[in-house]
Order: C-alpha cells, then structure tokens, then sequence
C-alpha cells in the first residue's frame, strides 16, 4: 500500500501543480485582459475626446455662419427699412405738392366766380339805377 500511497500523493501533487500552474496561466490570461482592457477604455476616452473636440468646432462653426448670416439680414432689413422710408417720404411730398396745386386750382376758380357774380352784381346795380 505505501506505492499505493506514493502513486496517489504523487497524482496529488501532478494535480495540484496543474492546477496551481491553470491558476497561473488564469492569473496571466486576467492581467492581460485588464491591460487589453484598460487599453480599450483609453482608446475609446481618446476617441471621445476627439468626436467632442470634432462636434465642438462644428458647433462653434455653425454660430460663427448663423451669426454672419443674422448680420447680413439685419443690414437687409435695415436697407429695406431706408428704401421704404425713402419712397414714402417721396411719396409724401408728391402727394402734398398735388395737393397744393389742386388748392391753388380751386382758389383760381374760386376768384373767376367771385368776380363773375360781383361783376354781375355791379351790372344789376347799374340797371336798377338807370331804370
């Protein structure tokens, strides 16, 4: 029995040193996970920060173009404003200076039937006195 007893304590010590060399190799395979790992994590955190440096100069590019562009509408507006004021201010005086003349026409005419009935006026006078 003591061969027996060697075959099975020396089976035992194959055994605990396969498994001692798996935990090894187990050991190993994990330290090479966490450094694959950890390798990752930073590639993805480089690939963020770069996606949100990307994504800011985008967004910062954009409001420089829609700030110019509001520029640009602004000084529009503002012209198309002058325009407008120009023409109604024309528009006002051609109106007025029409207006004007239609006044100065009526006070012509109203002058000519003045005369007229004062003139008629003075020819009655004078028959009433002949007569």
């Amino acid at each position: 029995m003591p061969e027996a007893l060697e075959e099975r304590v020396g089976y035992l010590e194959g055994r605990v040193e396969e498994h001692s060399k798996a935990w090894e190799d187990l050991k190993d395979m994990i330290i090479n996970l966490d450094q694959k790992v950890d390798t990752r994590i930073d590639s993805l955190d480089q690939k963020v920060d770069r996606f949100r440096d990307e994504l800011s100069s985008r967004i910062d590019s954009l409001g420089q173009r829609l700030s110019s562009r509001m520029d640009s509408l602004d000084q529009k507006v503002d012209r198309f404003r002058e325009e407008l004021s120009s023409r109604i201010d024309s528009l006002d005086q051609r109106f007025f200076s029409r207006i004007d003349s239609l006044d100065q026409k009526f006070s012509r005419y109203f002058l000519w039937i003045i005369g007229i009935q004062v003139t008629i006026l003075l020819s009655i006078i004078a028959i009433l006195l002949k007569s």
